[in-house]
């Protein structure tokens, strides 16, 4: 069960992180972006680690409050929940 979780956890991230430099490209580009609702759904289906990550290594969103907050929020509440379940078990 452990293992099924980190994996899902890095799988969610690693795409949140794609998004985020495709939202960022897009940016430069004046093209479509991708929705703000989006980017906060997958980072709390387990993705913030990734959006975090992204945000820093792209300069994307980080002068946005509820970004430069809530992803690395929503990522501590993430990685406490991990830490929980290992150490019930």
């Amino acid at each position: 069960m452990e293992l099924a979780l980190i994996s899902y956890i890095a799988v969610m991230s690693i795409i949140l992180c794609i998004f985020m430099y495709v939202d960022k490209s897009r940016a430069k580009k004046h093209e479509w972006r991708i929705s703000e609702k989006s980017l906060f759904t997958l980072a709390i289906l387990g993705g913030a680690c990734g959006g975090v990550l992204g945000m820093y290594l792209f300069r994307h969103k980080t002068k946005h409050n509820s970004f430069a907050f809530g992803f690395p929020l929503i990522a501590a509440i993430h990685i406490y929940i991990v830490v929980r379940i290992f150490t019930i078990y």
